[in-house]
């Protein structure tokens, strides 16, 4: 597992709380990014939105997650899913009082 942690914090401002990712091997060689991702209680990617070329889904393996899309907003708990079209802005943020646990996947890879 690589830690991709420093890439969501470097390259953007306003993220708030811990969220840390581990990327399984080297996806750049297999043009697929598979991560797994912790969000502290109140993690939030930013109110920024995320945007970039690929299709992202994953797993919610514990506690929730907001997910927003566009203009739509959903909380995903253990054992929801998503998939969507990355070029949409999202972001992704823990609204609860346990750290959320997600497996995702993304193509091509994006961090």
């Amino acid at each position: 597992m690589r830690d991709l942690t420093g890439r969501l914090y470097s390259a953007r401002n306003g993220t708030r709380g811990r969220i840390t990712l581990q990327q399984v091997g080297d996806a750049r060689a297999h043009n697929l990014q598979i991560l797994h991702e912790r969000y502290d209680p109140g993690a939030d990617t930013g109110r920024q939105m995320l945007e970039h070329v690929a299709t992202e889904g994953g797993v919610v393996i514990a506690g929730q997650l907001e997910i927003t899309v566009g203009d739509t907003t959903a909380i995903l708990n253990a054992g929801d899913s998503y998939l969507f079209d990355s070029t949409l802005p999202h972001r992704f943020r823990n609204p609860g009082m346990v750290q959320a646990v997600v497996v995702s996947a993304c193509t091509p890879p994006y961090l």
